[in-house]
Parts: C-alpha cells; sequence; structure tokens
C-alpha cells in the first residue's frame, strides 16, 4: 500500500510549517502602535542645557544583572565636545533596558531613531542599551572584513574575548562597555543624524519636499550611511585624542532622587556646560 508520508520529504521541516509558532521573535501588540523600543517601563527624566542646547535624559530603570555604562555626566561632557551646530532637533537620549529576548534577537550598543514616539510627542533621539553582566558578548570566528575591523576595536576598547569552537566571547565589563558606548556609539549615531539633517532636513532650498527627500535618503545604500557615520566618529574622537579631551574618567554621581518608589541616579552637571 502507498504510504504519502514517505514520499513528502517536507514533513516535519520548516517548509510545511514546523516549528513557525514558536519561533524566537520580539513581540508587537496589535493595540499598542509602538516599536518595541519606544516601550519603556519605570524611568526618570533628567534635563540639561549644554551650549545652550536643550537635552532630556531618559533614564530606564535596570535588572539587577544590568547596568548603563554610562552616566548622565559622562555623556553631557562628551556631547559639550559636538558642535552645537550639529545638534539639530536632537534632544532625547534614552538609557534603555532591553527585554532579554530583544538582547537576544536584536543586541546593539545603540540606536539612532529619527521619530521616537515618547511622551505623546515624536522627535530624534539616540538609545543607548543597557548592558546585562549575565550575557556574554558573542563575536563570530567566521568574519567579514569589516567584522575584523570592528572585532579589532572592541579589543581596542578593553574587551578580552575567549576562543570557543565558533565564537569568540568575553564577559560585559563597566570600563570596556563606557568605551564602547561613549567615545564609539555615541559619536557614530551623532553621525547618522547629521547624515540625515545634510540629505533631509537641510535642504530647503531645492525642488523637493521633505517627503521627497526623505525617500532620496532612503535610498542611499546602508553601506554609504554606516560608512558616514563611522568617519564623523572618527574625526570627532581623533581630534579628541590630540587635544587630550578624552578619554576622561567616569564621572560618578553625586546624589540619589526618590520618585514614585523608584530611585535613580541624578547628576550635577560639570561646570562650564550650564
Amino acid at each position: 500500500m502507498r504510504n504519502p508520508s514517505r514520499r513528502n520529504k517536507n514533513i516535519g521541516t520548516s517548509k510545511q510549517g514546523h516549528g513557525q509558532n514558536n519561533k524566537m521573535i520580539i513581540p508587537s501588540s496589535w493595540h499598542d502602535s509602538k516599536v518595541f523600543f519606544e516601550r519603556l517601563e519605570a524611568y526618570q527624566i533628567v534635563e540639561r542645557s549644554i551650549l545652550g542646547h536643550p537635552f532630556r535624559f531618559v533614564v530606564e530603570q535596570t535588572r539587577s544583572t544590568a547596568f548603563h555604562s554610562c552616566t548622565i555626566e559622562d555623556l553631557c561632557t562628551f556631547l559639550a565636545f559636538i558642535p552645537a551646530t550639529d545638534y539639530g532637533e536632537l534632544s532625547l537620549i534614552v538609557l534603555r533596558q532591553p527585554k532579554r529576548k530583544e538582547s537576544m534577537l536584536n543586541p546593539v550598543w545603540g540606536r539612532l531613531i529619527y521619530s521616537f514616539e515618547f511622551e505623546g510627542r515624536y522627535e530624534p533621539a539616540i538609545i543607548l542599551e543597557a548592558v546585562d553582566t549575565s550575557q556574554k558578548l558573542q563575536w563570530p570566528k567566521k568574519q567579514s572584513l569589516e567584522r575584523q575591523r570592528e572585532f579589532r576595536r572592541l579589543k581596542e576598547d578593553g574587551h578580552v574575548f575567549e576562543e570557543g569552537r565558533r565564537h569568540f566571547t568575553a564577559n560585559f565589563e563597566l570600563n570596556s562597555s563606557r568605551r564602547t558606548q561613549l567615545y564609539r556609539t555615541l559619536p557614530h549615531e551623532f553621525g547618522h543624524y547629521v547624515h540625515y539633517c545634510k540629505v533631509v532636513e537641510r535642504p530647503l532650498d531645492n525642488d523637493l519636499d521633505w517627503n521627497q527627500r526623505w525617500e532620496r535618503y532612503e535610498a542611499i545604500a546602508a553601506e554609504e550611511k554606516e560608512r558616514f557615520a563611522h568617519d564623523y566618529a572618527l574625526r570627532c574622537t581623533e581630534k579628541l585624542k590630540e587635544e587630550g579631551l578624552i578619554p576622561f574618567e567616569r564621572v560618578l554621581e553625586e546624589k540619589q532622587i526618590q520618585k514614585d518608589g523608584l530611585r535613580l541616579q541624578d547628576f550635577e552637571a560639570p561646570s562650564g556646560l550650564l
């Protein structure tokens, strides 16, 4: 007797749908239009003025195993080194605690969001992710040229990798994570914003409307956008190193504030920044 199950090689495979219901994905909600990185929970807002430009720092509470590698004063100090003409309309810096699944499926040091929904407003924002010491920093042994360059940068930041069968792994440490996020991620994301402003926001004298300029920006290859942001960050940090302005010691907390039962750190701004 013919047994069709023996002839169907797709039975039990993903082609037939096996495993589709239990795939690891970042969940979304049909009644909430926010993207996963916009869903902040317990947070505190700290306002600062840097070079006459208002900034708001949104600090989300971390898990017991996680930490924000940069203090608000670290960020204020570095932001004061960036030309105020590059600030544009960017005034929101979010220190975010990612969910565990997000850290596993979409791990990043930080990201630029061109239109971030926060408390009923849409505005550009730079997000810096909290670092979880219960997890490992993994880097594949099979690397493209760009991955090799980034791997070298991570080691220069102080991350100590151990070689495994398929990956290099390192523990998340405060000082090395701070160097990565403060001296590389923050100026890199600012580079993306400067590029966006150059193409979309500032060329108001041409015949294209905002939507057309945005479409032109969207059409730019991701490699070109990354190259612009990397070059911007590199020029910025090399200049600051030559002037002896970076690296600088971590600016520690000076006081604690209490709000709605939530303990978060507030920091005094260094002299000369307000």
